[in-house]
């Protein structure tokens, strides 16, 4: 689920091109894409005809600013060369804008010089009034809000939206019939933003796990790409089965929460770093924990700090000298102290097993 705003203008069903790519940043205010106007091949056609001719009439004209043109072609030239040099087509989209623009300024130099009446003139002033009607015909589509752009457009953005996590329960959510991994499908009519602060991701869960967080508790989402994303609990319904719905709140950004509207993850409750050894390796004198570590046959006790257990084995780690201070350890004890690492052998307590 995301905050997002579908945008969608008047004209729609003349076809669109984009200004700013899938995947963009945005501020509010910033044209998105836009609609060509009524007829806008044809005029286009006319216009790129009128260049030819006003080109080749001006050639005949004495009385043109020199250095102005001189300047303008030279830009024309320059971002031609640009165009044949990239594959990107937001970027040649934006270099022949540059050059449309030369081109019109160049003509209109080319007007204001020439006498009234001329042909150039006639020309020029037949250009502008096709360009009037291109211009006034298009419209431009801006942002809303600020946030991401998308293209992935499937009428679901009002739909699962994080402004009523009531309605999402077990059964609306079955009944949307998502499919795990389906690519949303881009729209060739549409566009939208979408809020890149925060996402949220609504699961049905049963384990013993699910069952005890509660909402606030932090944990972390693994995507089908193995990117790790923390997050937190954000809301919690019970369900009559015995399941629950959990919504998952994240502030991390991943293509994947944006291409997708179902996917499968994991969720990762809790996770600590150290080694993992069977609880019948463990001995306990008091509040303090030890192994036997067997290194080519000498047996050495050593303190290890419990991370997290469950029935059958524990994560462990060593303590931190402020730690071992703390627990009444004095500073040589600490220097003398040894560690076990991976690979270490440890002695397995057999009445434990």
């Amino acid at each position: 689920m995301r905050d997002e705003i579908a945008l969608q203008g008047e004209n729609y069903k003349n076809g669109m091109v984009r200004i700013k790519a899938e995947g963009e940043r945005v501020q509010v205010g910033a044209p998105i894409f836009r609609y060509y106007s009524k007829d806008e091949e044809s005029l286009v056609k006319k216009i790129e005809e009128l260049d030819v001719k006003i080109d080749e009439a001006m050639e005949n004209e004495t009385n043109i600013l020199p250095s102005d043109i001189k300047v303008l072609n030279t830009k024309i030239e320059k971002n031609l060369d640009e165009i044949y040099a990239k594959n990107d087509l937001l970027k040649i989209s934006e270099i022949k804008k540059n050059i449309e623009e030369a081109i019109s300024k160049k003509a209109t130099i080319t007007g204001e010089q020439s006498p009234a009446g001329s042909y150039v003139k006639k020309l020029i002033d037949e250009r502008a009034e096709y360009e009037y009607k291109l211009n006034s015909g298009t419209e431009d589509v801006k942002a809303e809000i600020a946030g991401i752009v998308s293209y992935k457009v499937d009428g679901l953005e009002n739909v699962l939206t994080p402004k009523d996590f009531t309605n999402i329960t077990k059964e609306t959510l079955n009944n949307w019939n998502l499919r795990t991994g389906q690519t949303i499908e881009e729209s060739a009519e549409s566009g939208k933003i979408i809020n890149n602060f925060k996402f949220y991701i609504a699961v049905v869960l049963d384990s013993k796990e699910a069952k005890e967080t509660e909402v606030g508790k932090r944990a972390k989402i693994r995507l089908s790409s193995l990117e790790e994303l923390p997050c937190k609990v954000a809301y919690i319904r019970e369900e009559e089965d015995g399941s629950r719905v959990i919504i998952f709140e994240t502030t991390s950004y991943s293509a994947e929460l944006i291409n997708y509207r179902k996917l499968s993850i994991d969720v990762i409750w809790w996770s600590d770093e150290g080694l993992k050894v069977p609880n019948s390796a463990i001995s306990k004198e008091g509040e303090l924990s030890f192994v036997t570590r067997n290194r080519a046959g000498y047996l050495d006790k050593i303190l290890v700090k419990i991370l997290r257990s469950n029935e059958s084995y524990s994560i462990v780690g060593k303590y931190s000298t402020d730690e071992l201070k703390e627990l009444g350890f004095t500073q040589s004890e600490i220097i003398d102290m040894k560690n076990i690492a991976i690979y270490d052998e440890i002695l397995i307590n057999h009445e434990k097993r």
